[in-house]
């Protein structure tokens, strides 16, 4: 049965559209299967009223003062629900707006229902985003919101989706409906790793020779940044180095690391020439104003330099050059960790936090990697590098992107297979960085351990389409939202889960 009047802006794929669909009510046996709030990630708290069902009728408006912070938020669902937006005050059977302060997370809402109306408040407008997406999707699967109030918030503040553009082109508008789809999830970072060997994909003016026939242009990046900035995701460039430059590489071969018997090391910079430094701060300088957000990702994995037995011996050059800046004991791994503190101070001057993977953290007495910079935890190698928990221990913020469970690899092999969610949703936690094993309690908290990230890696680039890389990667994004918002042992069962997610679309 439909009801007389239930109009919502399809979100299936997350993408929000201003088409008027029907949205029939929930057969009895799938509504029994879904919890009092259907939404994904779970609310944390419901507490249910007699105050009547709320569902939108044919005079329903989403009201928030023109000028107040929350007024693109009211735009937005206004255009999501195809309702009209007004400034208010709000009337019987309105969706109302407003920010308050609920508590000290600023990404907390309070959603109170009754039959008479809606009203949504969160502490910042980021808040007040995110209780709208729990009533899009609670009309999607049921029609009609309970009465009562929801009181939600995420346990860690960075939850998102990392996206290996370097490797493989994803054209614009998939970019969009990842988007989408995070912030209607709640998640709400997109990490960019823009250049790898294979390619360098985003427009350049003080390099153009470096950039792949097929790239995102500025204004691509200026779309997607301004659409992902209404719904509440920020994006997070990446571009690797000192490993990982083969494509920059490739228009500047004199660049190229070499060993002392000239053989040049795939994808490594020779960090030793001043050129380098020049070329790369070239590029942190033209994109720093194209993200806005308050991250810079600089890569510092897999250098080639640091993974030979002895580094000293074979590039004397590096090692020369490590002397010459560190005295007598310096090292290579000093002049690498020396590679990415520069960088990092040229990204200082435009207010950026940095990040970067865990194997591009070396420290000594000569040099340790900058106090502020976030390790991105992804490997299950120890030889890659310390264990999580000496990172915390040293004071660091850390976010999970732990390998055996979060990547998403472009043609793995049978023995590396897709995540399918199931692992992410039952096992996972933040707190587990590194293999099946979970840090203490006591360097697990959120000031810690800041989130976690899912990651597409396109080592194959051709082994799926952008069609099946979204298909393949809905479940595992459902899963991840689930563990990062809400610290609580799931309630529902996987296959409760799954039914749940393709009801809340």
């Amino acid at each position: 049965m439909v009801h007389l009047w239930t109009k919502l802006a399809s979100v299936v794929g997350a993408v929000a559209v201003t088409t008027a669909v029907f949205v029939p009510e929930p057969s009895p046996a799938s509504a029994a299967a879904m919890p009092a709030i259907p939404s994904i990630p779970a609310v944390r708290s419901f507490t249910p009223t007699a105050a009547g069902t709320w569902r939108p009728a044919s005079g329903t408006r989403v009201v928030a003062p023109v000028g107040s912070a929350v007024e693109d938020e009211a735009r937005l669902l206004s255009a999501e629900l195809n309702v009209p937006y007004a400034n208010g005050p709000a009337r019987p059977g309105d969706i109302s707006l407003s920010l308050q302060w609920v508590n000290d997370n600023p990404e907390a809402y309070e959603l109170t229902s009754s039959a008479a109306g809606i009203a949504i408040r969160g502490t910042t407008d980021a808040g007040v985003f995110y209780g709208t997406r729990t009533l899009l999707q609670v009309l999607r699967a049921r029609g009609g919101f309970p009465g009562g109030i929801v009181q939600d918030r995420p346990d860690r503040p960075q939850r998102g989706l990392m996206v290996d553009v370097g490797r493989k082109y994803f054209t614009p508008g998939w970019l969009r409906a990842r988007i989408g789809e995070l912030s209607y999830l709640k998640l709400n970072e997109l990490h960019l790793h823009l250049s790898d060997n294979q390619g360098f994909r985003v427009e350049s003016t003080t390099h153009p020779e470096i950039v792949s026939a097929r790239h995102l242009s500025k204004a691509d990046i200026r779309g997607l940044v301004a659409y992902a900035a209404r719904r509440h995701v920020t994006v997070i460039p990446e571009i690797d180095s000192p490993g990982h430059l083969g494509a920059v590489l490739a228009a500047h071969p004199s660049l190229r690391l070499r060993t002392r018997l000239g053989v040049p090391v795939k994808g490594a910079i020779d960090i030793s020439d001043p050129r380098s430094a020049t070329l790369i701060d070239d590029l942190i300088k033209e994109y720093a104003p194209l993200f806005p957000g308050p991250y810079w990702h600089l890569g510092g994995d897999e250098y080639g330099a640091l993974t030979v037995p002895d580094p000293q011996a074979t590039f004397p050059k590096l090692a020369a050059y490590a002397r010459g800046r560190f005295g007598p004991g310096g090292t290579v791994a000093d002049a690498a960790t020396a590679w990415l503190n520069d960088r990092s101070a040229v990204l200082r001057r435009y207010g950026k936090t940095t990040k970067a993977w865990n194997d591009g953290f070396f420290s000594s007495p000569r040099a340790r990697p900058d106090a502020d910079r976030e390790v991105e935890y992804w490997s299950s190698n120890v030889q890659r590098g310390p264990l999580p928990e000496t990172y915390l221990r040293e004071g660091r913020r850390l976010v999970n992107l732990n390998s055996w469970y979060l990547y998403y690899v472009l043609g793995s092999p049978a023995s590396f297979p897709y995540p399918s969610g199931r692992a992410i949703y039952e096992r996972w936690t933040p707190a587990v960085v590194h293999r099946d094993r979970a840090v203490p309690a006591a360097l697990a908290g959120a000031d810690r351990i800041l989130g976690g990230r899912l990651a597409i890696w396109c080592d194959h680039a051709d082994a799926q389409t952008e069609t099946q890389i979204a298909a393949g990667i809905r479940l595992p994004l459902r899963a991840l939202a689930q563990k990062v918002w809400d610290p609580r042992t799931p309630a529902l069962s996987w296959e409760d889960f799954k039914s749940l997610a393709n009801a809340v679309g």
